[in-house]
């Protein structure tokens, strides 16, 4: 007997949204219906008209936007906020708009209740574009208009049932209940594929989460996935689907320190994850700088992102030790990010850093320091920092990140960078030592992932010609 044929994927319409058709296996169910639900705030109605948008304008398929709450004009000037011309659309025959306006007060009562005037109306948009996405925003305004929820729900199935049989690729929003998914339990009705956003505050910064709850027929994330609002619509940040497929370049690139290189037989990968952690004033910023500007001397550009000095402090003191930071960054080979910590949340930091090197390209990027963001919180810190790492990987980016550390033992810091370290290609340690009456800096390399490295500690010094290292004659390093 032959083996039975697998049975057929299931077909999917891409979202276009950055991150979501990654967690989603390709996209919602093509011609089913989608349930999009959530808070006030949650972002349901740019996340089901950003899927009709980017249907219409990166697959060629037109959709209709059914709006039961938010005018026309009002969505146009929203919608144009993130690069989209609503106007133009319309105009081309790729998009449809239109609202329907229910008020309870002016509703009479007479006759049986049916939907059967906004199936006419919305299969006149349908034709009259050629439509193959639909969005109706938001269910729950239909209920207003009526007491009787039985009728109206057996109304809404029928309605469900007239897209199915269209063909239709329709994304239905609805606020979120009490103890169910939506207000009025309509999870039992759209149960193709359900979203659920939320919307939350913790510690005073407000993050946005978002959960395929059910996807019948496929195979999808089953995690809370931050998702953010930026510029240029929604993004969202999946941590379990990415895998570890990144190249794994030979090339060696130097650190901007030739001792430090001597010791890596001759500089860190391309595309390396290298940290450098160590207690204030060892000289972890000075080794970002020299990193930084070792990438722009051998005419690549180099991006920084500085959590404790502005840019302009950053270059001051850098030229105190040798490293010209002015000149690169006139040229256009370096340019320096400085932002508070504090300013925004974790996803929104790493949202920046990605809209940073999508629109540099550098080959080398510094994160100086990653404790800044809150690496006492590692439930948080530690999806972002994976997520951050692979998308610099991926593109082939060599990145040195600086890592704060109290003032204990040199072995009680060790342990306490783990979490952070195994996640790095090479990691390097700096200490402060008191002796006599002089305090004394130490450099030592504890790994460096596929490279002979050096393991004897080194002494430091940063003077105006730059970072030295040297034997620590004492302990008879050499």
């Amino acid at each position: 007997m032959g083996t039975a044929a697998p049975p057929p994927a299931l077909p999917k319409a891409r979202t276009g949204i950055v991150g979501l058709d990654e967690i989603t296996g390709g996209g919602v169910p093509r011609g089913r219906p989608t349930l999009v639900c959530g808070g006030a705030g949650a972002g349901k109605t740019l996340l089901a008209f950003e899927t009709l948008l980017r249907g219409a304008t990166q697959y060629g398929e037109p959709g209709i936007f059914l709006s039961f709450e938010e005018r026309i004009p009002d969505l146009v000037d929203n919608m144009r906020s993130l690069g989209f011309d609503l106007d133009a659309l319309q105009r081309d025959g790729r998009i449809a708009l239109d609202y329907v306006h229910i008020e309870r007060s002016e509703i009479q009562e007479t006759g049986e209740y049916d939907l059967e005037g906004l199936f006419i109306r919305l299969g006149h948009a349908v034709d009259s574009i050629g439509a193959k996405r639909v969005v109706l925003d938001t269910i729950e305004a239909l209920f207003a208009g009526l007491p009787n929820h039985a009728i109206l729900r057996a109304e809404l199935r029928r309605l469900f049932r007239w897209l199915k049989e269209r063909g239709l690729t329709a994304l239905i929003t609805a606020e979120r209940g009490e103890t169910t998914l939506t207000r009025y339990g309509l999870e039992e009705y759209v149960a193709d594929c359900v979203i659920v956003l939320d919307h939350r505050v913790n510690d005073q910064i407000s993050t946005r989460r978002l959960r395929i709850v059910k996807y019948r027929g496929s195979a999808h994330g089953m995690n809370e996935y931050p998702f953010l609002i930026g510029a240029r619509g929604i993004s969202v940040l999946p941590i379990t689907s990415l895998r570890l497929d990144h190249p794994a370049p030979t090339e060696r690139v130097s650190t901007g320190v030739r001792a430090l290189d001597a010791m890596l037989g001759g500089g860190v990968f391309r595309g390396a994850s290298v940290l450098i952690s160590g207690t204030a004033g060892t000289g972890k910023s000075s080794f970002g700088a020299a990193f930084a500007a070792a990438a722009c001397a051998r005419g690549e550009r180099a991006l920084v992102f500085a959590f404790e000095e502005s840019a302009a402090q950053m270059q001051r003191n850098m030229r105190s030790i040798g490293i010209d930071l002015v000149s690169p960054a006139e040229r256009g080979l370096l340019a320096i990010h400085a932002a508070r910590p504090s300013l925004q949340g974790l996803e929104q930091h790493l949202l920046a850093m990605h809209d940073a090197v999508g629109a540099m390209r550098p080959s080398v990027v510094v994160i100086d320091p990653l404790s800044n963001l809150g690496l006492g919180h590692a439930v948080q810190v530690m999806p972002m920092l994976v997520r951050l790492i692979d998308f610099l990987k991926r593109e082939g980016i060599t990145t040195l990140f600086t890592s704060l550390t109290s003032g204990a033992s040199p072995d009680a810091v060790e342990e306490s960078q783990v979490g952070v370290s195994s996640l790095m290609d090479t990691w390097i340690l700096l200490s402060d030592t008191r002796r006599g009456g002089t305090r004394q800096r130490r450099l030592a390399l504890l790994k460096s992932r596929g490279m002979a490295h050096s393991n004897r500690v080194q002494v430091l010094k940063l003077s105006e010609h730059g970072i030295a290292l040297e034997p620590d004659v004492q302990t008879g390093a050499a």
